[in-house]
């Protein structure tokens, strides 16, 4: 069974860019709106890897981090923000929300499926 991994952007071009990366390196992938349409989601399956925007409306990426790490079954899951934004005290406060990784915007295809592979 292949690894499934969300994918969390307002952005359409963004997640279909980042989906079609996963799914071409054998990933199911699965894709949300934003955090809230990402944790609706994350209650009803467990996920191997979750990777988000950070700037989205209704719930941020380092709220979505913060609010899946209170969920046991997400308590192993990798959580990368992937996101324009990478100020030392954003990446700050997405660690100490729980997030495995920080990937910058725009991202390298080849750098993100090393990445993913270390986690899952």
């Amino acid at each position: 069974m292949s690894k499934s991994i969300l994918v969390v952007d307002d952005t359409r071009s963004m997640r279909a860019m980042v989906s079609a990366v996963l799914q071409g390196a054998g990933y199911e992938v699965a894709q949300a709106r934003d955090g809230v349409e990402a944790l609706e989601l994350a209650r009803q399956r467990l996920f191997d890897l979750v990777v988000t925007d950070h700037n989205m409306p209704r719930m941020d990426g380092v709220t979505l981090v913060r609010e899946l790490r209170m969920l046991r079954d997400y308590d192993p899951v990798a959580l990368i923000v992937l996101s324009t934004e990478s100020s030392p005290e954003l990446k700050q406060k997405g660690r100490e929300a729980g997030a495995t990784g920080w990937m910058a915007k725009p991202f390298d295809p080849q750098r993100m499926l090393e990445i993913v592979g270390q986690f899952i």
